[in-house]
């Protein structure tokens, strides 16, 4: 499986492609989108559209594992970045690429052990993890931790319906209210 992981940025957007090939996981390639932010953001976000559809046609992805939106202290940062997310899962759903979205707090979780880490540790754990000549910079290292977060979970769905084990729903069943 060949998943594209993104980190959607108005400014810089990461990205990272990861391979699994039986149970090891392996480096294709990553970089980051910087983005002209001399014109509108109109065009940023076309621009988006654009080198992200180059990205997609170069690489040919299974799948997409995008950040998700967290709550910003700035509101309007908070909106560019909505706008650009929003640019970046119109481009992989009419390039027909299957997505996925995992909070960044689980990212990091997964990959550096705490939810609170900084880009720094999450850089250095995919350097060391993925065999890596060079730190990627920290849009495209967080982009391979997205990518990575979506491996391990579909690794781990993979093996829990090989083994046949039930499946248990953490929802809860509402009660019916009374009449």
């Amino acid at each position: 499986m060949r998943v594209l992981g993104i980190d959607p940025g108005s400014r810089h957007l990461g990205w990272g492609l990861l391979v699994r090939q039986g149970t090891r996981i392996e480096h294709i390639a990553h970089g980051v989108i910087d983005i002209d932010t001399t014109g509108t953001f109109a065009g940023r976000l076309v621009e988006i559209d654009d080198e992200l559809g180059k990205v997609i046609a170069a690489h040919a992805p299974d799948a997409a594992a995008v950040e998700s939106l967290f709550f910003a202290k700035d509101a309007q940062s908070a909106a560019k970045l909505g706008h650009a997310r929003g640019v970046v899962l119109l481009r992989l759903a009419r390039a027909g690429v299957p997505i996925s979205e995992y909070a960044p707090a689980l990212v990091k979780r997964t990959i550096v052990g705490r939810g609170a880490a900084e880009k720094a540790q999450v850089a250095q754990v995919m350097t060391a993890v993925l065999r890596l000549a060079a730190p990627p910079r920290p849009d495209a290292a967080d982009a391979l931790a997205i990518a990575m977060t979506h491996l391990s979970a579909a690794g781990f769905a993979a093996a829990l319906a090989a083994s046949g084990a039930p499946v248990r729903s953490r929802a809860r069943p509402r009660r019916a209210r009374p009449g």
